[in-house]
């Protein structure tokens, strides 16, 4: 980049988003933040804010700090046309709304937000397309998919690869009887809460295949999943002569948040030079257990479905995960509830975004009132 790139983080206080700010910090001068939104952790965002001097703030509860603007909501960043890329890194529905704003005013995104696409994905897809704009992802595996496409023709299948989590080798007693302590320990990712459930469950397997749908426009028939507990080979995907090209490193989000920032440069960054081959030793593939974990049979299902039946999944099991790490129900009952919701859902095809909003509200109120039922 021969000027600075002039960005926005849309979830600084979280995982992606301090580590984003870590990559950021190490290249340099290559970067000039316009504003960081964070939600109810002002005490950090205050600090983000005081070390790297941003022009505007935003937060969830009211939040000053000198010499910088606070702003009143996210669509005064995804407005705001002095951005040449937006990291959207918040969790939840919240990321949806912003990206569309940003993506009508020509702001490319760094997207890392998963109900973006889980819930809008054929909306979402369109409008970058028609406003010219790049939406790079930063999940590990739809970001090494993307640094393996060359020509997008001639590619047959998406590998997804997928840890297995932290109950990869464990019986379904073992699942059924897991604590949130237990489900929390995953073994190679460091991660947001409500993801590493999801990692444990291989829901965001599921998820992350109705993303790779939008993002990449393959059926669901040509998307495959293997197990990979190392966590090395990040996806893959296969040519139409059979050659398959895969992305490897270290199992570190720094990586694949950097690619996606500073797209399509590359620099030295906090984890280069890093890898080596002799001291990874092996590397182990199989598939997934889809008894074990139906989670992502029932995703394939609401992906082939369309609509909002890939609304209802998100919100359901996002209820589910919530429930459980309170401690209100256990780990299995997260599919069980989730497959409930979903079995009784009608769903609408081609749903506008007020719909898609609608009843993300409607299914998260049935969920709760499920669980309720359950207790």
């Amino acid at each position: 980049m021969d000027k600075k790139r002039k960005i926005s983080i849309i979830g600084s206080t979280g995982s992606i988003g301090t580590q984003a700010l870590e990559v950021i910090e190490k290249l340099g001068d290559k970067f000039e933040i316009i504003a960081l939104a964070g939600g109810n952790n002002t005490e950090l965002l205050k600090q983000q804010a005081e070390k790297f001097k941003p022009k505007y703030i935003y937060a969830a509860k009211p939040i000053a700090v000198d010499g910088i603007s606070t702003l009143t909501n996210l669509d005064e960043i995804a407005e705001n046309k002095d951005n040449d890329i937006i990291l959207v890194a918040c969790s939840g529905k919240i990321g949806l709304k912003p990206t569309l704003k940003a993506i009508e005013n020509g702001i490319d995104i760094a997207l890392a937000n998963k109900e973006t696409l889980v819930m809008a994905g054929d909306i979402v897809m369109k409008k970058a397309k028609d406003y010219g704009v790049n939406i790079i992802p930063v999940d590990s595996e739809h970001c090494a998919i993307h640094q393996c496409i060359k020509n997008i023709s001639q590619v047959s299948k998406l590998i997804i690869t997928a840890s297995g989590g932290p109950f990869l080798h464990k019986t379904i007693d073992d699942i059924k009887n897991a604590t949130v302590e237990q489900t929390l320990k995953h073994p190679r990712w460091n991660m947001g809460r409500k993801i590493t459930v999801d990692s444990a469950t291989l829901m965001n397997k599921g998820l992350e295949i109705i993303e790779a749908h939008h993002l990449f426009g393959f059926d669901y028939d040509d998307i495959e999943v293997v197990v990979h507990p190392q966590s090395i080979v990040h996806s893959a995907i296969e040519y139409i002569d059979g050659s398959v090209i895969a992305q490897i490193g270290l199992p570190s989000m720094h990586i694949p948040i950097q690619y996606a920032i500073t797209y399509p440069e590359r620099y030295e960054g906090i984890k280069s030079k890093s890898f080596s081959f002799s001291e990874i030793a092996r590397l182990d593939f199989e598939k997934p257990d889809f008894e074990k974990f139906p989670t992502v049979k029932l995703a394939y299902k609401a992906g082939k479905t369309g609509g909002t039946a890939t609304v209802c999944l998100n919100a359901a099991n996002e209820e589910a995960v919530f429930a459980f790490l309170a401690g209100k129900i256990k780990l299995y009952r997260i599919y069980e509830i989730t497959k409930a919701i979903y079995d009784n859902h009608k769903v609408i095809n081609n749903p506008t975004i007020d719909e898609i909003f609608e009843v993300d509200e409607n299914i998260r109120q049935l969920t709760k009132e499920y669980i309720d039922r359950l207790a």
